[in-house]
């Protein structure tokens, strides 16, 4: 097993594998930037090492620079987690070649399953179904063929990275040469690639991944489904397992069509198969696979009983499966709400500035996995989810329940955040009768405002206390109407004790 792990990640994924590595001894390197100095998860880790200034392409997205960090400190592997180096096959390529272990699928897997169309050639010809599109030319003129072929509407994508970047939905031929740019530039500055590819556009269809995982002793496994119909913006927002749609016939096709692609290349270690159902119909086809932990992989290991994190580290470091295929089952009902610091009133615009306070529900069956305390400084230099709030039921809905009461109990004071429109989707009567569509947002709450409610109890009790907090930290050194009280260290207008005068 290894002695010490780097994490080339920040935020909540950061602290998820530093929580495992605790948990089986594992000594963690955290890395940050200059805007992360004093996150959490460079708190939680045993060291912490900075790699650059706060813009992730000097320092998140610096391979060298971390790798570097990597080998002076005497780490025996990497684990990138999710998002910046955790699909760039060279990087991981280039921790292989400094004697490292690369704690995830190996390049040749990754380059082949990272590329949206290399990937659908390799499903392709696994005989894995696939969304019908559009991928030999990169010249607008092919592609404008292509799409009157094709027919409208349809999908400009980006062939790398993921998360929406890069994609665009058009509607007639039009508009099609200004979403090919747009769609270039997209993914030029967030994946340093600017290839595109086209796809058919399945109109209102459920969005169903497979947890997927190989080992270096020739076995695969699937883990199961988790519905992710409900995104924002094509990124997710809620995910649940198991999917209200799936029945047991078409979960066992998607879950042998998931293992076929894994063992067609060869792949090692954690992934995830992504689908686009047809609820009509129930035919699915192969969209694109996760060469890495993905955001929701909480609800997973809550109804499976199986720590994900700790796998992929076992895995990596040549052990087996520790289980079969006809070991696995699904108990109880998992559902992940992800909470952006963000405006869903406003388009969903990103909302920065300090964390006043962060009061995280506690209760049975709630788990929290969070990047963010009391105190932090959001910045516009990251992505904006802060945290994911889980809920586990007997059923779906007890999981429900659980999640809206986690909801109203899950105070974030200082920045705007979705919690208020989580609250609204989930006890919508369209999500609770499990009508959720990758348009299920559009449809639903287009024109969604936040209720102009009283804050609850709890939020005024966090805001009373964030305040008196800080006047501790500065200390008193005003009177009742403002004016400097001296330096009498007595005086008791320089106290934050909870003095008061004339109290019964």
């Amino acid at each position: 097993m290894f002695r010490k792990i780097l994490i080339a990640n920040r935020g909540e994924v950061a602290v998820r594998i530093i929580r495992s590595c605790q948990e089986l001894g594992i000594r963690t390197v955290a890395v940050y930037s200059d805007a992360d100095a004093n996150a959490l998860h460079t708190m939680l880790a045993d060291e912490s090492v900075p790699v650059g200034p706060a813009p992730p392409s000097q320092s998140y997205l610096c391979g060298d620079c971390i790798l570097e960090q990597a080998l002076r400190l005497g780490c025996d592997a990497l684990h990138p987690g999710y998002g910046f180096l955790s699909e760039n096959a060279d990087f991981a390529q280039s921790v292989i070649d400094a004697g490292l272990t690369w704690i995830g699928p190996d390049p040749a897997a990754m380059r082949t399953m990272g590329s949206k169309t290399s990937a659908r050639a390799a499903m392709l010809a696994a005989g894995v179904p696939v969304v019908p599109g559009y991928q030999a030319s990169q010249d607008d003129a092919d592609l404008l063929g292509a799409a009157a072929e094709l027919g409208f509407p349809l999908l400009v994508k980006a062939t790398a990275g993921g998360g929406g970047k890069g994609m665009r939905i058009v509607h007639r031929d039009a508009d099609l040469p200004a979403a090919l740019a747009s769609a270039r530039r997209e993914a030029r500055s967030a994946f340093a690639d600017d290839r595109i590819y086209l796809e058919k556009l399945i109109a209102s269809p459920r969005h169903i991944e497979f947890q997927v995982f190989g080992d270096r002793h020739g076995n695969a496994v699937h883990l199961f489904e988790r519905e992710c119909s409900i995104q924002r913006r094509h990124q997710k927002i809620i995910e649940e397992t198991p999917s209200p749609l799936l029945g047991a016939d078409l979960r066992r096709r998607m879950g042998e069509a998931a293992v076929a692609a894994v063992r067609a290349v060869g792949y090692v270690n954690a992934g995830t198969l992504e689908f686009l159902v047809d609820p009509a119909s129930g035919d699915f086809h192969f969209l694109e696979m996760n060469t890495r932990l993905q955001v929701e992989h909480p609800i997973t290991e809550q109804v499976t009983g199986v720590d994900l994190v700790k796998l992929q580290i076992r895995v990596a470091a040549g052990q087996p499966l520790p289980f079969r295929q006809e070991d696995m089952g699904q108990r109880r009902h998992a559902i992940e709400c992800r909470i952006y610091a963000e405006d869903p009133a406003n388009d969903f615009l990103p909302s920065i500035g300090k964390v006043l306070r962060a009061v995280e529900p506690v209760g049975p069956g709630v788990r929290v996995d969070a990047g963010i305390t009391t105190g932090d400084e959001i910045t516009i230099h990251y992505d904006p989810m802060i945290a994911k709030l889980i809920a586990l039921g007997e059923n779906r809905e007890d999981a429900v329940r659980k999640m809206d009461w986690a909801l109203q109990h899950y105070v974030i004071l200082g920045v705007t955040t979705n919690i208020p429109f989580l609250r609204a989707v989930i006890t919508s009567d369209a999500f609770r009768q499990g009508d959720v569509t990758t348009d299920f947002v559009d449809r639903h709450f287009a024109d969604w405002q936040p209720s102009t409610k009283a804050p609850p109890d709890m939020a005024l009790v966090a805001a009373a206390l964030a305040e008196l907090l800080e006047g501790e930290a500065q200390g008193a050194g005003a009177g009742p109407t403002g004016e400097p009280q001296g330096d009498d260290p007595l005086s008791p207008w320089r106290q934050a004790t909870g003095f008061r005068l004339g109290e019964r």
